[in-house]
């Protein structure tokens, strides 16, 4: 298919912040009331900071893995919906791509498209709104160089209509080209175009290089974000979760709650709709209904949902920002639930160890390269 790279247009609005109030359990069983600033963390060793939460927008657009190969006004007014009460809760960081949703992935709309008009309709309502908002460049075989990224990134903020984004990712390593497209993220910073740069499905020695080759730059290399789930720990087995504890990287952790399939919302006789049904079986399904039964009871110990229990498992291996995707209000709202409480370290690994008895899923294949 052709693709059509311009970088034409851009757009300005101004950042601040505006501190959103927001309640948070103390170790006391009390309620200590904080800021959403307060409750931000930094992204690796970068000045970037994010709430401790993100939300995805993978699916806004998309017709081939999601929305059942559908996209209409309906689905678009529930993006909206996402968006606006994800940051009613004090979710700010939003995380796209410039292949989600568009022609490239046989999408409907870009992702970036939507993300961008979300904002300015945002900002016009509420100027002071402050959102962190993060992309990805494409590792496309014919793509060549630091200036294919600096491209990339030019186009990606003209859908965006923004000026600059806070973190520019690479999505996955390039056949060939990636000492190019480092020099490309360093390059982008310099410029002004981005505030932290990253990388996505990374494996250990690659996100090594990549951090070897920016710190020549004085650039840090802020993130590595992959598919990191309670039943697929793959980061923490091929030492990628180490190596980011261990340089300073924040792992950003995709497919949260592994598509759904840890909500509680399936179960062997109703396994998810699309593609997602080919990974999450019936069979699959009924080997994990005892740690979902597991999950549902600590929940209700704190008032929280299956969904609300997997995050906050995940934020609770520190120096991790899971970013579910939210495709309507009701799930950005309870992704909101998962912050500001803490499970205890024996719930932690209780359920680490019985999901460990669980086979996982086979992940993306670019994990490999």
């Amino acid at each position: 298919m052709a693709l059509h790279f311009s970088s034409a247009c851009f757009s300005n609005f101004g950042r601040s912040t505006v501190p959103a109030v927001r309640a948070a359990a103390s170790d006391q069983g009390g309620v200590a009331v904080k800021t959403a600033e307060e409750e931000k963390v930094k992204l690796g060793g970068s000045e970037l900071k994010v709430t401790k939460l993100g939300i995805g927008a993978w699916s806004w657009g998309d017709t081939s893995y999601w929305n059942n190969f559908d996209w209409d006004d309906r689905k678009l007014k529930a993006a909206k919906n996402a968006f606006d009460t994800s940051i009613d809760c004090g979710l700010t960081f939003f995380d796209t791509a410039e292949v989600y949703g568009s022609r490239m992935s046989l999408g409907a709309i870009s992702s970036e498209t939507l993300l961008g008009r979300f904002i300015k309709e945002r900002k016009e309502r509420n100027p002071d709104v402050d959102v962190a908002v993060a992309t990805k460049y494409a590792a496309l075989p014919w793509r060549l160089g630091r200036k294919s990224v600096i491209s990339a990134l030019k186009d990606s903020l003209c859908r965006l209509e923004l000026s600059s984004v806070d973190l520019y990712q690479l999505h996955w390593p390039g056949i060939w080209g990636n000492e190019g497209y480092i020099d490309g993220l360093a390059d982008a910073v310099e410029q002004g175009l981005v505030k932290a740069v990253g990388v996505s499905n990374y494996s250990e020695k690659r996100l090594r290089d990549a951090y070897d080759q920016l710190k020549k730059r004085g650039i840090p290399l802020a993130s590595n974000q992959v598919n990191y789930s309670l039943i697929y720990r793959l980061p923490e087995e091929n030492g990628v979760k180490s190596a980011c504890d261990e340089l300073g990287i924040t792992l950003i952790a995709y497919s949260p709650l592994a598509q759904g399939a840890l909500t509680g919302k399936y179960t062997p006789n109703n396994t998810p709709s699309g593609p997602r049904g080919s990974i999450y079986t019936p069979k699959f399904m009924t080997k994990l209904q005892p740690l979902i039964n597991r999950i549902k009871d600590i929940g209700e110990g704190y008032g929280k949902s299956p969904t609300q229990v997997v995050l906050n498992w995940l934020i609770a291996q520190e120096n991790v920002v899971p970013i579910p995707g939210a495709r309507n209000a009701e799930q950005a709202k309870e992704f909101a639930g998962a912050v500001g409480w803490k499970l205890s370290n024996e719930e932690v690994e209780e359920l680490r160890s019985m999901a460990s008895e669980i086979k996982p899923v086979i992940g993306f294949p670019v994990e490999k390269l």
